[in-house]
């Protein structure tokens, strides 16, 4: 017989746990030699990023605090009658040769229309119409002063505030600013004290929670509540744009209303949305707190904004701009062209120039700039570094007042003459050739697969200017073009005018 052992095997479930306690021994050697494991094909076992900030339970606490300072504002105005026009010498003339008997001679005269009419007669004839539109506020003081936007009260006649608490005020308008479009209105004789809210000292975070409080389509208080989606936005509004993104839903009715902070405090005055169908797309736009602020204490004491002027026009430097220049990177405001008798022109300052600071602060870009100069006084004398010529330049200007801008002058015809620059895809003529009036030289033809084309120059256009120099004939181009391409530019610039606006286009150097 064949001898068998008495032990029995381990199999299944002590098995395995064997086999786990040993690795686990084993490992916990391995560790004593090694204060760190990497295993193979794994992770880095880094700390990942906590947060430990929750979010509100809910925003009752807010909305409770808040709303009685929000109100409805609803604006009368007087609309001009949109009728059809009889009056007039063809409507006269097409009357007074109807034969008598003709059926539109019997229907004018059937309706009260006895023949052609004075322009006065109708005048006199023709009803007042008003209309009524509605948007929403908010009161910063106890003694009635109320924030909305600019086009809320737009040629309103009178206006009327409705509380929370659905009590009417009337109300006078003490200003407004239409290229922030915010304004100030004020209740008197209330013979009450009204719940009040304070502008946030600093700017939200981007993701911080926001409630936006107003009147939507005229339904009343409503609340609605989201987060910062972005700062910074420029829509095209106006010169000083710098609009909150926030993602809680606004609607028509919304414009005026505030948006709040967690603590109450209003980060920003709603003013846009962004709908391709009329409704909420989670996409709305708020004036910061920073700038209503300042807006709201000139229209207060003044009743209006006073800013200062410089008297450019300017654009943005690109990377192909800043190569033509010679300048590092592509920052600050080049200007297009200096407005006759302005601040800029009087002190100095040329088309070409770039402007890089305003008493010593950086200048990013036009924004910037246009902000920058605005928040001065007129009459004020301000440093204006510039880059001319390759190297920095300090001239100092002695601001205006904005609203005093004029148009730019017209300048005289130059002589004919007629030169092809192939490589940059465009021929050139002088502007009397070209049979239109002014200065330098007009693009007759351009090649759509050009180098020209490609920048957005179009035919038509006028060349004013190539690489800081002035050009009145074809020639003139020609060399300037030579010129940059000795001193080694990748880029000529060109200035250009089209539309009646100017602008400067930098164009890559193929001449050869």
């Amino acid at each position: 017989m064949t001898a068998t052992s008495s032990t029995p095997k381990k199999t299944g479930l002590r098995a395995t746990k064997g086999r786990l306690l040993a690795g686990a021994m084993m490992l916990g050697i391995a560790g004593a030699f090694s204060a760190q494991t990497v295993l193979p094909q794994g992770f880095a076992l880094a700390d990942p990023v906590k947060v430990d900030v929750a979010g509100p339970v809910d925003f009752s606490p807010v909305v409770q605090a808040v709303q009685p300072a929000v109100v409805s504002v609803r604006v009368k105005q007087e609309i001009e009658p949109k009728m059809m026009n009889f009056g007039g010498n063809d409507f006269d003339e097409f009357f007074n040769e109807l034969p008598k008997d003709h059926p539109l001679y019997r229907f004018f005269r059937r309706f009260g229309e006895n023949g052609p009419k004075s322009d006065e007669s109708q005048k006199r004839e023709r009803p007042h119409r008003y209309g009524m539109s509605q948007g929403s506020g908010f009161f910063i003081s106890e003694d009635g002063y109320l924030v909305t936007n600019h086009h809320v009260i737009d040629k309103g006649t009178e206006f009327t505030v409705v509380t929370d608490d659905g009590k009417e005020f009337d109300a006078k308008l003490v200003g407004a600013d239409k290229r922030t479009d915010l304004a100030l209105l004020k209740v008197d004789n209330a013979d009450r004290d009204f719940t009040y809210v304070k502008f946030a000292d600093g700017a939200p975070n981007v993701g911080e929670w926001v409630v936006a409080i107003g009147n939507p389509f005229g339904l009343g208080g409503s609340v609605t509540a989201g987060i910062v989606s972005a700062r910074g936005r420029d829509i095209g509004a106006g010169p000083y744009d710098d609009f909150i993104q926030i993602d809680a839903p606004v609607n028509r009715g919304n414009s005026g209303g505030p948006a709040f902070n967690m603590k109450g405090e209003v980060i920003g005055v709603n003013a846009a949305i962004f709908s391709p169908s009329g409704g909420n797309v989670g996409i709305a736009f708020a004036i910061p707190s920073s700038t209503a602020k300042d807006v709201i204490m000139d229209l207060k004491d003044d009743g209006s904004v006073v800013r200062g002027w410089l008297g450019v026009h300017i654009q943005g430097v690109t990377d192909d701009i800043a190569e033509s220049l010679g300048l590092k990177e592509a920052k600050g405001a080049i200007v297009a062209d200096a407005q006759e008798d302005g601040p800029a022109a009087k002190a100095g300052l040329i088309s070409g120039d770039t402007i890089l600071a305003v008493d010593g602060n950086s200048v990013d870009g036009p924004r910037e700039l246009s902000k920058m100069i605005a928040a001065y006084s007129p009459d004020t004398d301000v440093d204006i570094t510039v880059w001319r010529d390759g190297s920095e330049k300090d001239v100092t200007v002695k601001l205006g007042r904005l609203q005093d801008a004029e148009q730019v002058a017209e300048a005289a015809p130059t002589e004919s003459e007629e030169t092809t620059l192939e490589d940059l895809g465009l021929t050139v003529l002088t502007a009397q050739e070209a049979g239109v009036e002014g200065d330098g030289v007009v693009i007759a033809e351009i090649d759509p697969d050009g180098a020209a084309a490609e920048k957005g120059l179009r035919r038509g256009d006028r060349i004013l200017a190539v690489a800081g120099a002035e050009v009145k004939t074809p020639n003139d181009v020609v060399e300037a073009v030579k010129k940059a391409e000795k001193e080694g530019r990748k880029a000529v610039l060109f200035r250009v005018e089209s539309n009646e606006a100017t602008r400067f286009v930098a164009l890559p150097m193929n001449l050869g």
